[in-house]
């Protein structure tokens, strides 16, 4: 396939969405309510598509990460202190989003749909930890895909990779080869879904714009400030008071040596595309060990999602505040754990949290064509939250290994600006 880096910049996916965008808002506005039901369904048509490859995606990439991880010469005390690292991470990065989504409020009062004739979705959540446990734990794997239950079928997922991880070398081997064969293959169908974004989003917007006229824009303004918001604060404060705390390393000096895979990672919106270029740096310019670096960061570019687990979360608050739906503490922990657990199934590829988002949204109950609409305009708007989410990924990852490379005994980490 030829590289969008060599493609004109019409061939480009996110200016084709962009335009899709503007060419939706004229439409929408010469058009109106009429031209809804004759274009609208392109949207719809675009949101099922994606919805489709929800459970296959999710089962194969964390599948095979997690086996693929697991299996490692270094399962024990190193594959404990970077798991728990990702976790902290993504854990914090989300209660960033939670805090500013909720100090914001962007989508309070918001008209991106006409919620006058809507049958608005019914909440559901569990009311206690023990009735938060038993949801996780499926009782019938393949009913909780259909239904679907994703965090039940996240967990299968996860204690399917550990077991999996724990097998003899052969059926092991076997096993991840087979997993990872159909992760790729849905990477592949994965691309040609999003290929059809520029359509998907002339339909969703022609439907917004149609309906409510432009005044939905300054919510979706709104949510691109929120996001934009907590991620710099993920990236400029939390990860940096962990490399202080966990590391004693000085965050100054590695932001300097991980310039390059920042700009790659921000232009290509690919964390996987940028783990050649990180690799290098964080051995070469941040000191870390090939030992360390070449299982934390594969690990990374797997399981470790930051920006996407914030945007997850925070997005499906947006969406509650659209339309009018006050989520309760319980509900809220419900999109926290849906968003961690998830995050390990975000495929390193662009807009990747676009797809992952359906899973979080689903685990409270909010589904219907009023939050397909909603995550239609988010899409429209995606490229650069996308772009700067895959920055904080590969800053978090090149993070921890900088930590665990420390607290492994390697002196030499991040000592000075290496040019």
């Amino acid at each position: 396939m030829e590289s969008s880096k060599n493609l004109p910049w019409y061939r480009r996916l996110h200016w084709q969405i962009l335009m899709a965008m503007i060419a939706g808002i004229i439409a929408g506005l010469l058009g109106g309510q009429a031209l809804v039901p004759k274009v609208g369904w392109l949207g719809t048509l675009f949101i099922q598509l994606l919805k489709m490859i929800i459970v296959p995606l999710v089962l194969t990439s964390i599948v095979s990460g997690v086996a693929a991880v697991g299996g490692g010469r270094d399962l024990g005390r190193l594959f404990g202190k970077t798991l728990g690292y990702y976790v902290l991470s993504s854990a914090l990065a989300i209660f960033a989003g939670l805090l500013m989504v909720n100090l914001i409020r962007p989508g309070v009062g918001a008209k991106i749909v006409d919620l006058g004739k809507a049958e608005l979705p019914e909440l559901s959540a569990p009311t206690s930890p023990v009735e938060l446990l038993l949801t996780i734990v499926p009782e019938n794997v393949i009913a909780a895909a259909s239904e679907p239950n994703m965090l039940a079928l996240i967990f299968f997922c996860i204690l399917l990779g550990m077991s999996i991880a724990s097998l003899p070398e052969r059926p092991r081997t076997l096993l991840v080869e087979v997993f990872e064969a159909a992760f790729q293959a849905m990477m592949k169908l994965t691309g040609w879904v999003i290929r059809f974004a520029p359509i998907g989003v002339f339909g969703l917007i022609v439907r917004m714009v149609g309906s409510t006229g432009l005044g939905s824009f300054r919510a979706l303004g709104l949510y691109m400030l929120t996001i934009a918001t907590s991620l710099s604060i993920h990236l400029f404060v939390t990860l940096p008071l962990l490399l202080l705390l966990l590391g004693r390393i000085r965050p100054a000096i590695h932001f300097r040596n991980m310039t390059e895979p920042l700009a790659m990672a921000f232009s290509t919106s690919s964390s996987g595309a940028t783990l050649p270029v990180t690799l290098r740096t964080v051995e070469e310019k941040v000191g870390v060990s090939n030992r360390i670096s070449s299982f934390v960061l594969p690990m990374g570019a797997t399981v470790n999602m930051d920006g996407t687990a914030l945007y997850e979360c925070a997005g499906v608050l947006f969406i509650a505040q659209v339309l009018g739906e006050q989520l309760t503490m319980w509900q809220q922990l419900v999109v926290v754990v849906t968003a961690l657990l998830a995050s390990i199934g975000a495929a390193a590829v662009p807009s990747a949290g676009l797809v992952i988002i359906f899973l979080v949204l689903q685990a409270v109950g909010l589904e219907g064509p009023q939050v397909d609409a909603i995550v239609g305009a988010m899409l429209a708007i995606d490229r650069p939250l996308d772009m700067y989410r895959t920055a904080v990924n590969v800053f978090s990852d090149s993070s921890g290994a900088a930590i665990i490379a420390r607290s492994e005994g390697e002196e030499g980490v991040d000592t000075e600006v290496v040019e």
